[in-house]
């Protein structure tokens, strides 16, 4: 019964942590569109726009703010690079870089999305608050 308690308490500790918003490091990319429509909505049906960004949805469910150093975006997209890592593991230089997931983030045009990636580290940790929870994201 002790055993009982115990595993009940440390999962609604867990999940108290995770409402709050988690921290995890990712290789931030950028994305934008190329020029015809068929690029200018999301996976999840909604038209992209600044503010948005793909993610893996088995690590970060659609909905999701994902805070960056300058705003948070919101989760609505994702991609074959996201899902499978490939940023993180073409250029990744320590086990932990190796292990990051993706995050790419949608800017309106090429020359935005450039000056925002050449102002920014590759790797950068990244606040994830999940949809319905009660916390506001904070800057990092």
């Amino acid at each position: 019964m002790k055993l009982f308690y115990t595993v009940i308490f440390f999962s609604l500790l867990a999940s108290a942590a995770f409402a709050r918003g988690e921290s995890v490091l990712a290789r931030v990319t950028s994305y934008w569109v190329g020029g015809g429509e068929s690029g200018k909505y999301a996976s999840t049906g909604g038209r992209l726009r600044a503010g948005h960004c793909a993610v893996d949805p088995k690590r970060i469910p659609y909905g999701s703010k994902v805070v960056f150093p300058d705003r948070a975006c919101t989760a609505v997209d994702t991609g074959p690079a996201v899902i499978s890592r490939k940023a993180a593991r073409l250029c990744g230089r320590t086990a932990s870089q190796l292990k990051a997931i993706v995050v790419d983030r949608f800017f309106e045009t090429k020359r935005e999305a450039m000056a925002w990636t050449n102002g920014h580290p590759e790797f950068m940790t990244l606040q994830v608050v999940s949809p319905g929870s009660d916390s506001e994201p904070t800057e990092l």
